[in-house]
């Protein structure tokens, strides 16, 4: 990925976010979760952050800020920015970063460590940089956010299916990953309607404690069981069971995989399929054969907007 040169001459560390002893405590964050950053980069004569700026299904947008949060900090931090309280936020969603709580830690973690400088680029749908933004942490990112918010953003159309997909590989390589399209699906679905997604799922589930949550019983009470978890208690992945959880209460699910085993699926409240077209034919039968259907081919890398919706 950084080339012969830079692997064989630059020293490159991998963020061990469960390695205690890498990390120090650097203030309180607006949510009252402590920030605790590798002590690398606070001790460091310069620090610059690179990545890509997308829609991002609840800190708003990629990009900026996150390279610190959660790019760099400990476990204990990343969790508590994800916790349910925090997803649980209005302002949690696609596209807004005005009085969001996990954007609003993020950008606070990444003044309080001092980042100097930002490298940001915009992606096409062939994975090509397109632009770049450079400079101030906070108004480069912002320009990047406004060109990206310029492509990707468009009104929202109400459909009774909705089909999605991550994009391909690699977003579509296990169900953990996946609620970032069905955000997007939800937004088009009408109550009731129906979302299918597919995703290969070659890589299965995801994490262990996604996988464990997302099986653990109905929706209700999976929604229940997480909404009782304090933020310092945050089970890592927990996000991502508790927005699928959010999505199943209004909308079924149809999961076109031919990797993950279809009881599975099942057991995580959703409804398995082989290929789109035998998940439409079961969507149609859901929600009758007159039903409108829209499809975002890459729900990742739209930003869907309801009339009179403030982004």
């Amino acid at each position: 990925m950084f080339g012969d040169n830079i692997v064989d001459d630059e020293k490159i560390v991998v963020n061990q976010a469960f390695v205690d002893e890498d990390f120090d405590q650097v203030c309180t964050l607006p949510s009252g979760a402590e920030l605790w950053v590798n002590k690398l980069a606070l001790h460091c004569d310069l620090l610059i952050t690179e990545g890509f700026i997308e829609p991002y299904f609840f800190a708003g947008f990629s990009g900026g800020r996150k390279s610190i949060l959660p790019g760099i900090c400990n476990a204990t931090t990343v969790n508590e920015n994800h916790s349910y309280k925090a997803i649980s936020s209005p302002y949690s969603t696609t596209g807004v970063l005005e009085h969001n709580p996990i954007h609003e830690d993020m950008a606070c973690a990444a003044r309080a460590v001092n980042v100097q400088f930002i490298l940001n680029v915009a992606l096409n749908a062939e994975k090509k940089v397109i632009a770049a933004f450079a400079g101030d942490l906070e108004q480069a990112h912002a320009e990047g956010v406004a060109f990206v918010r310029s492509l990707a953003q468009c009104p929202s159309v109400t459909g009774d299916i909705v089909i999605t997909s991550n994009g391909g590989y690699p977003l579509d390589q296990n169900l953990y990953q996946s609620p970032k399209a069905v955000a997007t699906a939800e937004a088009c679905c009408r109550d009731g309607g129906v979302i299918i997604m597919c995703a290969s799922c070659c890589d299965g589930m995801g994490g262990t404690h996604f996988e464990k949550l997302i099986i653990k019983g109905t929706v209700d009470e999976i929604d229940e069981y997480l909404s009782k978890i304090p933020p310092k208690e945050t089970i890592p992945e927990q996000w991502c069971a508790q927005i699928f959880s959010r999505i199943l209460k209004k909308h079924k699910i149809i999961l076109v995989t031919t990797y993950l085993d279809h009881e599975l699926v099942r057991k995580a409240n959703m409804i398995p399929a082989s290929s789109p077209d035998e998940a439409l034919q079961m969507a149609y039968e859901m929600v009758g054969s007159d039903a409108r259907v829209v499809v975002i081919p890459d729900g990742v890398a739209v930003l869907a907007v309801k009339d009179k919706e403030e982004a």
